[in-house]
């Protein structure tokens, strides 16, 4: 293992990110008979947007001017930890997996923090509804994902961290995901990887959680959040977005792809391969699927929570 493949998940996340919502958005095109956005629009306004300046209120604070950056900044510390397949992360260690759904969190409060900073009430609503949302699919995530870990048995490939308290790398975890482990707990895997997807959807606020290209402030949940960036900060939500769409893509992909050879580019690869697939099936569903009624997203989480415990239940009772 060479200190080159480890950088393989965060310098592909980094490069390659943008690319997800453009395939999202093609994939949509594609189905709705249209030519669609080209594969690369969020690189090119991401350029743009760098090179303007930032308008700020009279009425916020530094926590306005921070928010986009220190948003990102979390998001890209995750993406440190976060195995590719096979290939362990950069930063991997024991309870990773704790720290990585806490930076997801301190990202989303400074994302809250500054749209409510603005004193706007659209702004203060779509904080509101991101947080409530967020408190129902944290839960179905750490459950999923502890299913899994569960599932995947003793550590696999690679010398990880042992296991400290009942704890252990998610590295090590993902490289135990081998295809014994799929032939064996093939349903137990698929309900958490189910769970996934839909928190992966929730957090990412997609069809049939929220639409992202919507522009009715009423019905919006992150979009109105940043009505008030623009500039470079502006560049750096959608960016950090666009990561986080990577982040939970990267976890499925490495779920759902059982590639564990012994060359580590062969796994990532894989993985990276996975994501892009992962991301034509997120196009399909949201243009299979309208968007839910506010009121009926807390029963789509709940339903997320009992597939993940579920899972959790068939790999104690296993």
């Amino acid at each position: 293992m060479t200190d080159l493949s480890l950088l393989l998940g965060p310098i592909s996340a980094l490069v390659f990110a943008p690319l997800i919502p453009g395939i999202i958005n093609r994939t949509k095109a594609v189905a709705a008979g249209r030519t669609g956005q080209p594969l690369l629009q969020l690189y090119a306004d991401l350029l743009r947007l760098f090179r303007k300046g930032a308008v700020y209120s009279r009425t916020t604070s530094w926590v306005f001017t921070a928010g986009p950056a220190a948003g990102l900044s979390c998001i890209a510390v995750s993406l440190t930890m976060l195995p590719m397949g096979g290939v362990p992360g950069a930063m991997a260690f024991t309870g990773d997996l704790i720290v990585m759904v806490y930076l997801m969190g301190l990202s989303r409060f400074f994302t809250a923090a500054a749209a409510m900073d603005t004193g706007s009430a659209f702004e203060g609503m779509g904080a509101s509804r991101e947080v409530q949302f967020s408190v129902l699919a944290e839960p179905a995530l750490l459950v999923g994902l502890a299913a899994v870990a569960l599932a995947a048995g003793p550590a696999g490939l690679f010398d990880a961290a042992p296991v400290v308290n009942g704890f252990r790398s998610l590295s090590e975890i993902y490289s135990g995901l081998t295809l014994s482990v799929w032939a064996n707990d093939g349903a137990i895997l698929l309900l958490a990887a189910a769970a996934l997807f839909i928190v992966a959807l929730t957090e990412n606020c997609r069809i049939p959680v929220d639409d992202p290209t919507t522009h009715l402030e009423l019905t919006m949940i992150h979009e109105v959040m940043v009505l008030d960036h623009s500039g470079p900060d502006f560049g750096m939500i959608l960016y950090a977005a666009a990561l986080k769409l990577w982040f939970f893509l990267a976890l499925l992909s490495g779920l759902l792809i059982p590639v564990r050879s012994e060359n580590l580019w062969i796994n990532g690869i894989s993985t990276i391969i996975g994501i892009f697939f992962l991301a034509v099936g997120v196009g399909l569903v949201e243009s299979m699927m309208a968007r839910l009624r506010l009121l009926r997203i807390p029963q789509l989480l709940a339903g997320a929570l009992s597939l993940a415990a579920l899972a959790l239940v068939l790999v104690l009772w296993g």
